[in-house]
């Protein structure tokens, strides 16, 4: 690389990490006194010039310092991807304490990392639960809990255990309910919960015959269950600490904010559409597609936890510490799957 580049790459990630510190416009006088000593000052204002030329970085008001631009977001990110081989972060191991204590209550577990991830990052940190769709059913129970109410206890091939609670329009007897559990292991077991919840349930009802009402009945809130585990569903830690940062200061801000974690739909469609496996992706700018989006940006990750794929991240502004997050989200994301890989418990690293 040409020695004025490489000095533009250092000025550019100079001004974007004092950005991020400071959330104020950066002088040249600043980067001149804290980053770039051996840089003249006018060669460093010449080199400003031309990276705003290149639409990196821009000059909000008159007479102000700058600030990067998404565009200068992108390439800041590209310059420390080398960085982020050298990071690691010491926690993983209570994160992997974490995961073997609550092997039987994964949801639970993740919970907990997510929280984790919060008070890390200061940001918005979610867990999108895992899609189960893939997996294979390895048992069902079912267990009457209430008048015309039932638990149902469906076990993967992978060990991973999901729950539903069934609402009957009609009376079972336990015995009835014996023979309906049996009918329909024999029927389910060993198929892919996404084929049982999309088509297979559907064709046992269509064959049914009339006189089998209760079955038919049965099958078709036990599809409505199946259909409500398939669901992917994003859950976001409940701290509001992230709305102390200025760039939450105006309503409009908040607003748009809201409006972004809650359409969870767009959210699963983007990192679905992004997903890269295991590498981490940072989401800015016209990746959202919606304008009032622009200001904010989304860290994340696919993690498997026994071999059945979720996601797990940040949404943040687009003034976040980037040096810290994709390293720890990557750190993230590698123990969960490396804890839980095929149902496998990992051994605690000595």
């Amino acid at each position: 690389m040409k020695k004025n580049q490489l000095r533009l790459n250092q000025t550019l990630a100079a001004l974007v990490d004092e950005y991020i510190g400071s959330v104020e416009p950066v002088s040249s006088r600043i980067l001149n006194e804290k980053y770039l000593t051996q840089v003249s000052s006018a060669t460093l204002r010449l080199d400003l010039m031309k990276l705003e030329q290149q639409s990196l970085i821009c000059q909000p008001h008159t007479s102000a310092g700058r600030i990067p631009t998404i565009r200068g977001y992108r390439q800041y990110l590209r310059m420390i991807e080398p960085e982020h081989q050298r990071v690691r972060f010491e926690r993983m191991n209570i994160l992997r304490e974490l995961l073997i204590g609550n092997y039987k209550d994964t949801p639970r577990a993740l919970h907990f990392i997510m929280q984790m991830l919060a008070r890390e990052t200061d940001q918005l940190s979610f867990v999108a639960e895992p899609e189960v769709s893939n997996g294979y059913l390895a048992k069902l129970d079912v267990f009457p809990i209430g008048s015309r109410k039932f638990i149902f206890v469906m076990s993967l091939d992978s060990g991973l255990d999901k729950t539903v609670v069934m609402k009957c329009e009609y009376d079972i007897t336990d015995t009835q309910l014996r023979k309906l559990v049996r009918y329909l292991n024999d029927e389910l077991v060993g198929l892919r919960i996404y084929d049982i919840a999309n088509r297979v349930l559907v064709e046992m009802r269509e064959n049914m015959h009339q006189d089998n009402a209760l079955v038919s009945i049965f099958l078709r809130e036990l599809h409505k269950a199946f259909i409500e585990l398939t669901d992917f569903f994003i859950n976001f830690d409940g701290s509001i600490s992230f709305l102390e940062q200025p760039e939450f200061d105006s309503k409009m801000s908040i607003l748009s904010f809201m409006n972004l974690i809650q359409r969870q739909d767009q959210l699963l469609k983007l990192m679905r559409e992004h997903d890269s496996g295991g590498r981490v992706k940072v989401l800015m700018g016209e990746d959202f597609n919606e304008p009032q989006w622009q200001e904010f940006c989304l860290i994340f990750g696919r993690y498997e936890v026994f071999g059945i794929p979720g996601f797990l991240g940040v949404v943040a502004p687009l003034r976040t510490d980037y040096r810290k997050l994709i390293p720890l989200i990557r750190d993230v994301i590698f123990t969960i799957t490396d804890t839980t890989k095929r149902g496998m418990i990992v051994p605690k690293e000595k």
